[in-house]
């Protein structure tokens, strides 16, 4: 009997790990039908999308409380579709704060839930993790510190790997982005600057990378700064912000090219993201800045548990630390005046560039840590397990009809 699996996805990235584990789960149960809340990209994966969910990733407190109401309409309408009943298993992929609803919403209807790329509760917010014991059947976690932290707390989990190295595994590099590249750098080194996947980072940060652009660019004149843009409007709003002066810096920049830039980059200046697994995984050093308010930096102050906000800097390898005690990727968060931030960027970018011994540091340290963690095949894992997962589900019902 074909089945029905509804995913929850509510992040860019979410959407391409989602459709790379869709295309999974297809090519083993081809008879499968998939539907519910993600992306462009799960929809050209095979996914019947109710709503465009990724146009609507918001990060903090702040941004949430205006689109409440937003979000709770979005609930219910999935919750009509799980009291119409058929679907046989809801996945969800980060997006806690929403994904915590569609959750209790599926488990009020009898649906068991699977969760992928789960919430970092082991970094802050652990008081959350009774939601996920209440309403999550089964986590595929996606760190190897997920699955101690989630049994501990009394949930089924399973480490599969994570995603992102599974893009890096399969990517086919486009030779055209990677000639147009090599033209643009000729015999400099090139930078890649990665302002983040969501509308409100890029607007946060893009400016203060542009102000270190603009410093480095004078101190280094044979580089230049490549930069990714997730969306086109991300794309046209960096391209807004230069002055008429700026647009004689070494600046270009490409949409839907961020692997390309990543591989060909000597380093990188970064938000901070999911997208440091690649970069690690592809061994391009970086410096990465988050930018924040004050209220989120404060409250985060008090509930935050771990001393980075870079993932491969929470990677379990001591031998990764640098001879300087330095972690991988260097980080700072930014609050308040940006002057501090672009300092740190123009220091550790410049020595990045002017050091060779250095940068081999840092390709070495992220060469080791690509030899422990960056192992293809989450996806395929994730995949394998939901169906074991379904036909496990399945039974206890079967033997119930069968009474």
């Amino acid at each position: 009997m074909s089945k029905t699996i509804y995913f929850s996805v509510g992040e860019p990235s979410g959407d391409q790990h989602a459709a790379r584990l869709i295309r999974s789960l297809l090519q083993s149960r081809p008879d499968l039908t998939i539907r519910g809340f993600g992306g462009e990209l799960m929809r050209s994966a095979g996914c019947e999308v109710d709503l465009d969910l990724t146009q609507h990733a918001v990060v903090g407190i702040l941004e949430v409380l205006p689109k409440l109401r937003q979000f709770f309409a979005f609930a219910d309408q999935a919750e009509a579709v799980f009291a119409r009943g058929g679907i046989d298993a809801v996945v969800l992929v980060d997006f806690p704060g929403f994904n915590w609803h569609i959750a209790k919403r599926a488990k009020k209807h009898g649906i068991p839930v699977f969760y992928y790329c789960p919430p970092q509760l082991w970094a802050w917010g652990a008081w959350r993790v009774k939601k996920m014991k209440a309403t999550v059947d089964h986590v595929l976690a996606v760190l190897p510190i997920e699955e101690r932290f989630f049994w501990m707390h009394g949930v089924p989990t399973t480490y599969v790997g994570h995603p992102f190295f599974d893009a890096v595994n399969e990517a086919c590099l486009d030779d055209h982005a990677l000639n147009e590249l090599r033209l643009a750098a000729g015999d400099g080194p090139t930078v890649a600057v990665l302002p983040g996947s969501r509308g409100h980072e890029v607007q946060r940060n893009w400016p203060i990378m542009l102000a270190a652009i603009r410093r480095l660019a004078v101190s280094y004149p044979r580089a230049r700064f490549a930069v990714a843009a997730y969306r086109e409007k991300q794309l046209e709003f960096c391209q807004a912000s230069l002055s008429n002066e700026d647009h004689q810096l070494p600046i270009d920049f490409y949409l839907d090219s961020t692997s390309e830039i990543i591989d060909h980059s000597q380093c990188a200046m970064m938000v901070s993201g999911s997208v440091s697994l690649e970069l690690m995984a592809r061994k391009t050093p970086a410096a990465v800045v988050y930018r924040v308010g004050r209220f989120l930096y404060a409250f985060g102050k008090c509930v935050v548990k771990v001393d980075s906000m870079t993932l491969p800097n929470l990677m379990p390898d001591s031998s990764s630390i640098g001879q300087s005690g330095e972690r991988p990727f260097p980080e700072m968060v930014s609050v308040g005046k940006p002057d501090a931030t672009v300092e740190f960027l123009v220091q550790t970018i410049g020595r990045m560039l002017g050091d060779g011994d250095y940068l081999a540091q840092k390709r070495q340290q992220l060469a080791r840590l690509s030899e422990l963690f960056a192992k293809p095949g989450a996806t395929d894992r994730a995949a394998a397990m939901i169906h074991e997962l379904m036909a496990d589900q399945a039974q206890p019902r079967l033997e119930n009809r069968a009474a």
